[in-house]
């Protein structure tokens, strides 16, 4: 009904490849080609939808009648008109008059616009890309019986061209929303992240002030009750088989007491640094677990811990001292190294034993584990437990991006 001299048709073909050069989005690719398409296709409503989400919804941009296809973000392709053939189950679908064809008509079918805008002569061709139907080319006119044969043939060379390239916006469009919801969702680990720090810096503060609490009152009270049992000890008018047992109980208190608070106030971390702190609450733990165990610590860092925030070297104190606990308490072992380095642009924290394995700790060990997971990721740092050299004992590894000191520069 539309012959077309085939140099005629070829350089309307390249007309067409040189208008959707540069569009970047769907609306604008389609407006730009509408016309051209009209010299082969003549159309009063040309659209083209988009199959996404692994076939089950699509999308419709639209150029000459803006109708409600147009006006939706997304429909399921189950409810489309055009249905049979986005499915792959016809290769085509020609209509002298939509509004009373019963292929459009079907229970669900979201065909009002056919009839809201008269779209009786419709002709849909199927656009594919290796195979894969991505989506539909449909042109529609008011008067019915106004497409045919020639039509397709004709539409089918227009929906081959428009295809790769509607592929590769397609594929542009899902990787740019793609990377809003990753950016989105980085963005919001990040505040949960920093909320998350803010408050462990909160509840550092607060452990520090009840601890000097303990220390300036309740420790200084019982200090003072152990004095004047001493002084009661000296009477004549009291047994001092009675006030023994009393007085034994109140020193286990106060050494308690006294670990509470130095738990509570890290205060050799504060006056001295991360690697006397760490050094400090190795030899305690050791000291008072009574188990012939070597304790070494080694700081290569040139003391590069202690330039970082303080609420990060909080958490990497803590860190050190629960797998310091974990290694002097259930490893079994009889060396236990702490060493501070400098590698390729991190500060690595490694706490490691020649115990009895990751594997006999785990069940004595509690939630210690997840609690050190819990502090590093906190401050974004990688952490590591596993087996050390030869499968013997367990290492313990904290690595955090830092800026190079000058001297690793050099």
């Amino acid at each position: 009904m539309h012959p077309i001299a085939p140099t005629a048709r070829l350089n309307q073909f390249l007309r067409i490849s040189r208008l959707l050069a540069g569009q970047l989005d769907f609306k604008s690719a389609i407006r730009a080609v509408s016309a051209e398409i009209a010299h082969i296709i003549p159309h009063d409503h040309l659209d083209v939808c988009i199959v996404l989400e692994e076939g089950k919804f699509h999308t419709a941009y639209e150029t000459g009648i803006d109708t409600d296809w147009g006006g939706q973000e997304s429909a399921p392709v189950a409810n489309s008109p055009i249905r049979s053939m986005l499915l792959g189950e016809v290769d085509h679908i020609l209509t002298a008059d939509a509004c009373a064809d019963p292929r459009f008509a079907f229970e669900g079918a979201f065909n009002r616009p056919i009839r809201d805008h008269k779209l009786r002569s419709r002709i849909h061709l199927p656009m594919r890309v290796h195979g894969e139907i991505i989506g539909a080319l449909s042109c529609s006119r008011h008067e019915p019986g106004r497409y045919d044969a020639d039509d397709i043939r004709n539409g089918r060379y227009v929906a081959e061209l428009l295809s790769p390239y509607f592929f590769a916006l397609r594929a542009a469009e899902q990787a740019r929303a793609s990377a809003i919801v990753e950016t989105e969702a980085r963005t919001r680990e990040e505040g949960l992240r920093q909320g998350a720090l803010r408050l462990t810096e909160a509840l550092e503060d607060e452990r520090q002030r009840i601890g000097m609490d303990l220390h300036d009152q309740t420790l200084a009270d019982l200090t003072r009750l152990a004095r004047r049992l001493d002084r009661l000890a000296g009477s004549p008018t009291v047994a001092p088989a009675d006030l023994v047992p009393l007085g034994q109980s109140l020193q286990h208190s106060m050494q308690a007491l006294r670990q509470i608070i130095e738990a509570a106030k890290p205060s050799v971390l504060h006056l001295f640094g991360f690697g006397e702190a760490v050094e400090n609450h190795l030899d305690r733990a050791i000291r008072e677990s009574g188990l012939p165990i070597r304790g070494v610590m080694r700081d290569d860092s040139a003391g590069a811990v202690d330039t970082l925030d303080g609420p990060v070297v909080v958490a990497l104190f803590r860190i050190a001292q629960e797998a310091i606990n974990n290694a002097v308490n259930h490893a079994q072992a009889s060396r236990v190294t702490v060493r501070v380095a400098l590698l390729r642009g991190q500060i690595v924290i490694s706490i490691s034993d020649d115990g009895c394995g990751l594997g006999r700790r785990r069940a004595q060990g509690g939630s210690g584990i997840d609690n050190m997971k819990t502090r590093a990721r906190l401050i974004s740092a990688r952490f590591t437990i596993g087996p050390g050299p030869g499968g013997r004992g367990t290492v313990v590894t904290i690595g955090l991006p830092t800026a190079p000191l000058p001297e690793e520069q050099e």
